[in-house]
């Protein structure tokens, strides 16, 4: 059966691009645009992974991560942060949210799938 990754993304080309990128790598994907939707989608798809945007215009993805985090449910899925912020303790403090994987934009898809493949 194939593993079964969400993908939190608000950017339709990132999105279209990584879930075409995880497809054609066998895996069974759900893309998420709103934040508002990732906790109950995630709680229905129930993946072996999640691929989390951390800029969302509606919600953090450190308050995803961290709510994730918190549920019974969801708390043992590893979490890869996918992300923009690239400074100075943006990596720790993705981290400290519960992140399992940190990654900074642009992505290249080589480090994206080793990621991947690391955290599954």
């Amino acid at each position: 059966m194939a593993k079964r990754i969400l993908v939190v993304e608000d950017n339709d080309l990132n999105r279209k691009l990584f879930c075409d990128v995880l497809k054609s790598q066998g895996f069974a994907v759900e893309p998420v645009a709103d934040g508002n939707e990732v906790i109950e989608t995630a709680l229905r798809f129930v993946p072996n992974l999640i691929i989390m945007d951390i800029q969302l215009p509606t919600i953090s993805g450190l308050e995803l991560i961290e709510t994730a985090k918190a549920d019974k449910v969801l708390r043992s899925i590893p979490i890869l942060a996918v992300t923009a912020y690239a400074g100075k303790g943006d990596e720790e403090r993705i981290r400290d949210a519960g992140a399992d994987g940190y990654l900074s934009k642009p992505v290249s898809i080589g480090p994206f799938m080793s990621a991947v493949r690391e955290l599954l």
